[in-house]
């Protein structure tokens, strides 16, 4: 029988009193988790050294740091309108400070990218685990526990953003018969999903209402540069209609899920541009082989760990819409979600009949083929599973996890489950999204290298590479067919050197040279024919809408542009600076001087502080 203790320090009781005092919790991925409620117990643990508490989780979100200058002025409100309300994790507080009691332990199996590369405790306890073993792993951990948010409607629930791990972490507990307490938290915000990741009440051993709600997490649209749209145009030729899809979040998950809504609702638009651009008569043959630019009739099923907002953008354009199969209605399904705030807003107003339709379950059943396997295969006709990475090497070795130092980034997640399941599908592609290049000036350096120390897709496991200068099919290919292919979608800037290493490792012909084609890969080309646009812009830096407002996203591109050239200069820093003490009056600017706190300066440094913020914005492209 589910019970509802008064409150948080009840609960906490409770669960001692039960499991005793070794708890080890898990906690969902990213929006899940409870954060009032963890607080509570982990403020229990520190006044208690007798209870050992071990937390299990990833992603734990954290509310940006407000930077100082500039960046401040413009981030500061942005970061408070967001995160106003979200209560911060007391336990990633004291771990990013080395000041973790020694009874209570931390362990993620995937970080907030980059968030605690400089972390040693978090580094140290990291859990290297595919999404799909997760719940196995934390078995042989022996979680007793998992603390979770939930909805509510009527006298039901929903696991909601994360039924992911806990409906395959509660069938294993259940078949193993092992003493084990779930915990639902209600928060009212949360979108109600349906699928799996509705349960009745007697899922629950314990559920907590408080009356009042945190707020929730959000994530806001990231801006997405020429670079990151053309690598979303090259990706999206590579889906087949009818046939299956997965992306990710952040910029080049967009571009992708933009150009697939371009490709459908402006298609004469959308092959124009490819035309132009040359991508379907220089891969054609890889176009004609894997996927197609016309819009799509029979459309897509979506099945995909990540329920992200480009999905809906999707499924509101009439891409997204195969059921999954014969008999069947759903036309998508997700492990979990995390998004902007409107996204969540637009989850809770789904309409019924389309709610239905979009079915929450478990990472067991979404990121692999085993359990129902004929189904699944029938489901996932001409998959395309569409995930970004760090760096490739010209033999198709993805690293997408961490540095050469093995100090991790993020983590494995789900995309050695994809590559590995869309080899997996006799019609199934793995598509590999990578910026040819990364930083400026001196510090600018090739995504497409010899080789890397640390891999997170071995090359046996190659198939598709994307580039904003096009598309490496790798399946099947020798190493040298690797390698010459891979050179082609290199920057030009590098590709002498990355020949040399093939030729120096005998990997490559010292007699083949790049084709003249593919030495014009350089990002003055990509901005010059991207700047060639007629009439609406079809490639906005907001695809789906911003949070930022009209003066904050020109505020953020133009500073965005000044710090570019900054770190790209060779100059010292008194002449780059006077190439932005750009003098003359413009009331046009005023409003957002007035939005950075400099429309009346008070001090030396804010007089040069409006100087540079004037100079940015009129010199931004």
């Amino acid at each position: 029988m589910t019970e509802r203790p008064r409150d948080a320090e009840a609960l906490i009781g409770a669960l001692i009193e039960r499991l005793g005092r070794d708890l080890r919790v898990g906690l969902p991925l990213g929006l899940g988790k409870p954060n009032r409620l963890v607080n509570a117990l982990y403020r229990r643990a520190q006044a208690d050294p007798a209870l050992k508490l071990s937390l299990y989780t990833a992603l734990t979100l954290e509310a940006p740091h407000i930077p100082s200058g500039l960046e401040g002025r413009l981030a500061g409100p942005i970061i408070r309108r967001l995160y106003d309300g979200y209560p911060a994790l007391e336990y990633q507080r004291d771990l990013r400070a080395g000041r973790l009691p020694g009874n209570i332990s931390v362990h993620e199996f995937f970080f907030t990218p980059a968030s605690l590369l400089d972390c040693a405790p978090a580094q140290r306890a990291y859990l290297a685990s595919n999404y799909t073993h997760v719940a196995r792993d934390l078995m042989d951990r022996g979680a007793n526990v998992i603390l979770q948010l939930v909805a509510k409607e009527g006298d039901r629930y929903s696991l909601s953003c994360n039924p992911d791990v806990t409906l395959d972490l509660m069938d294993m507990v259940r078949a193993a018969g092992r003493p084990f307490v779930m915990v639902g938290q209600v928060h009212r915000d949360l979108p109600f999903m349906e699928g799996d990741a509705a349960v009745d009440e007697d899922y629950f051993d314990y559920l907590l209402e408080e009356p009042e709600d945190f707020t929730l997490f959000a994530t806001p649209r990231q801006a997405v540069s020429d670079v990151e749209h053309r690598i979303g145009m090259n990706a999206s030729a590579l889906v087949r209609d009818g046939g299956t899809l997965q992306i990710g979040i952040g910029a080049l998950g967009d571009a992708v899920a933009h150009a697939l809504r371009l490709r459908q609702v402006r298609n004469d638009v959308y092959r124009g541009a490819l035309d132009e651009w040359g991508v379907t008569r220089v891969f054609g043959d890889e176009i004609e082989r894997i996927g197609g630019i016309l819009p799509f009739d029979d459309g897509l099923y979506g099945c995909s760990e990540m329920l992200v907002d480009g999905f809906l953008q999707l499924i509101n354009a009439g891409v997204v819409k195969r059921p999954a199969g014969e008999g069947e209605d759903e036309i998508l399904h997700g492990g979990f979600f995390l998004g902007p705030p409107d996204f969540y807003a637009a989850l809770r107003n789904l309409a019924p009949e389309l709610r239905r339709r979009i079915h929450m379950t478990s990472v067991g059943r979404i990121n692999q083929l085993y359990g129902d396997e004929t189904l699944r295969r029938r489901q996932r006709r001409d998959a395309r599973f569409i995930n970004s990475c760090l760096k490739v090497t010209l033999s198709g070795s993805v690293v997408s996890d961490a540095l050469e130092d093995h100090r991790v980034l993020s983590g494995v997640g789900g995309q050695y489950n994809f590559v590995a399941m869309a080899h997996a599908l006799a019609d199934g592609r793995s598509v590999i999204l990578a910026r040819s290049t990364r930083g400026s000036g001196r510090r600018l350096e090739s995504n497409i290298v010899w080789d890397y120390g640390n891999i997170t897709i071995p090359r046996h496991l190659r198939d598709v590479v994307v580039t904003e200068y096009g598309i490496a099919d790798l399946r099947g290919r020798s190493d040298e067919e690797c390698i010459r292919a891979m050179l082609c979608i290199a920057d030009s800037r590098f590709q002498d050197h990355l020949h040399r290493q093939a030729v120096s490792a005998g990997k490559l012909d010292a007699s083949w040279r790049i084709p003249n084609a593919f030495r014009r890969n350089t990002p003055e080309r990509i901005a010059g024919e991207m700047a060639r646009r007629q009439g609406e812009d079809p490639f906005p830096e907001y695809p789906f809408g911003s949070e930022l407002s009209d003066h904050e996203r020109r505020l953020a591109r133009a500073l965005g542009q000044f710090r570019d050239r900054l770190g790209a200069s060779r100059l010292k820093l008194g002449p780059l600076l006077r190439t932005y003490w750009v003098g003359g009056a413009d009331p046009a600017l005023d409003p957002m001087l007035e939005r950075m706190g400099l429309d009346r300066p008070r001090s030396m440094r804010e007089r040069l502080q409006r100087r540079l913020v004037l100079g940015a914005l009129k010199t931004a492209s």
